[in-house]
């Protein structure tokens, strides 16, 4: 069964899932033709293993703590910050506690 995307002019909240953020699960909050905007969530420890997109992307940390990986070039982004990549960058992104992001997609054909 498929988590339902949201739709237009819906709100979604993203606020700090706090205690509960151990719990969660990453999910794609919506998609449609040129934008995909995810709530990952990466338990302490836990790598997304160094990747690429097509289109430009952000991650904005929403609660704990990140390692942003560009370039051979570390990063923490902390809740509060926001993190630009243009597309096609290799980038690896490491938990070192766990932490919440909405990371924006732009989508090309």
């Amino acid at each position: 069964m498929s988590i339902p995307h949201a739709l237009s002019g819906q709100p979604i909240a993203v606020v700090p899932f706090g205690s509960s953020l151990p719990e969660q699960r990453s999910v794609a909050l919506f998609k449609s033709d040129q934008l995909e905007v995810i709530r990952l969530v990466l338990p302490a420890g836990k790598t997304m293993p160094t990747h690429k997109v097509s289109g430009e992307i952000t991650i904005q940390c929403l609660e704990g703590v990140l390692d942003v990986e560009v370039n051979g070039d570390i990063t923490l982004l902390s809740a509060g910050q926001l993190m630009f990549l243009h597309g096609e960058v290799p980038h690896s992104v490491t938990a070192l506690e766990h932490a919440s992001a909405l990371v924006t997609i732009v989508l090309c054909k």
